[in-house]
This record gives structure tokens, sequence and C-alpha cells, in this order.
């Protein structure tokens, strides 16, 4: 089988299924591919400052790919960002279920030093439910994310130049600090709110806890009936 003459590195999150099979697309296509998947809080590996290639393809990495890394790729170095450019930054499907909104989505986007504000590639859109969670909204996001990367990747093996889309980003990224702000909650918010903030939240044993009086109180969205 003949594999296209391209030096790919692929970044991505450990332990991921989706993750394991982007990389094994890439492994099956094309001739040289480093990989280095990590968790949070790992340190970026520092036998990359010597890599040289192509293509750097960041897939759910968890690390902000530094400036040196970016210029190392002679074609481009583009990310597949699990949301729609309304959501860029940290907890874009938390900040999503929060607004309430209507219309979500991936995006493939070129890196620049600055998490998620570079030239968006293309963009894939579904819509979103009332009865959306954290869960249900994660499993239609990385269903929709692999499809855009088996299309994009397809057609940097036909010799295709990347698409450039004519959508924007629309605010600047999310911070870590306005994500832990989502989680707090106090009693003397009104009930809309306790609600929106559970449902933006709560994600299996995560779930938003509330102090009163040396006390901790766990909240938990309520099943649709």
């Amino acid at each position: 089988m003949n594999k296209k003459n391209c030096a790919l590195l692929f970044l991505g999150k450990q332990d991921d299924p989706y993750v394991a099979a982007a990389l094994e697309f890439c492994r099956h296509n094309f001739a040289d591919v480093t990989a280095q998947l990590g968790k949070w809080g790992d340190k970026l590996p520092e036998e990359l400052k010597s890599w040289q290639g192509d293509y750097v393809i960041s897939y759910l990495s968890r690390w902000v790919v530094p400036d040196y890394l970016l210029r190392s790729a002679r074609v481009a170095s583009f990310n597949f960002h699990p949301a729609s450019p309304e959501y860029p930054g940290i907890g874009c499907n938390n900040f999503a279920l929060y607004e309430d909104a209507k219309e979500y989505g991936v995006t493939c986007h070129h890196m620049a030093p600055r998490v998620d504000t570079g030239p968006i590639i293309a963009v894939k859109r579904f819509p979103m439910f009332p009865t959306d969670d954290v869960a249900s909204l994660l499993a239609r996001t990385y269903a929709y994310q692999i499809v855009l990367f088996y299309e994009i990747m397809s057609l940097i093996l036909e010799g295709k130049e990347l698409p450039v889309s004519e959508e924007k980003w629309t605010r600047k990224p999310f911070s870590r600090v306005e994500f832990n702000q989502l989680f707090e909650i106090t009693l003397d918010m009104p009930k809309e709110e306790i609600a929106r903030r559970v449902r933006a939240i709560s994600y299996g044993p995560w779930q938003p806890k509330v102090e009163l009086q040396g006390f901790v109180f766990e909240l938990k969205s309520q099943p649709d009936k």
C-alpha cells in the first residue's frame, strides 16, 4: 500500500477512543507519523523541540501548542475544536448549555499562538435540544468531530488545498477563570439561574456543590419525566 509521503505530528488526548481512531487513520495513510498523547497537566515532551515536518495536527490535545512548534510545520498546523466558532476556549459545551444555545458544532482551524483564534478551515453544525446535558452533547460533538477529521484529512490525501471558511470566531476564548465561575452556585441565586448552572456542569461524578453553614450539599439535574 502506498502511503502519502508527508510527515505529521499528531497531538491528542490520552486514553480516548476517538483520538485512537484518528491516530490510527493517520498511521494507516501517511508515511511518517509522530504521536504524543497526554492528559491535563502533562508537560509537552522536550524532544518535540527538534521535530520538523509538514503538518501539526491537534485533536482533543491537552497542550497549548507553542509558537516554535507551529513554525516547524512546513504546510499547516491545525486543530479540531469540539465546538462551533461561537464557543472558543475552555468549557465550550458547558457554556453552550448554560446559554441554552439552539445550535452547536465542531470547528477545524489553523492554530495561532493564542488558543482558538486562528483562521477557520471548516465548521460542522448540528441542533441542540432542550433535553441535552453535558454527556449527550459531548457524545454528539465527538461523533461530528471525527467525521470532520476524516473529511479534512481526506483532502490532504488527495493533494487538495485546505478549505477557507467564511466563518469567524465570534468572541474571545473562554478562560479558566470564567469556566471556574460557572461552578459557583449560591442559594441566593434565582431558581432559574441555579438550574442553568446545574445543567451546564453536571457530568458523571462532577456535580455542583453548595456550602451552607459548614455543610456541603450536592446539586443534581432532574431527569425529564
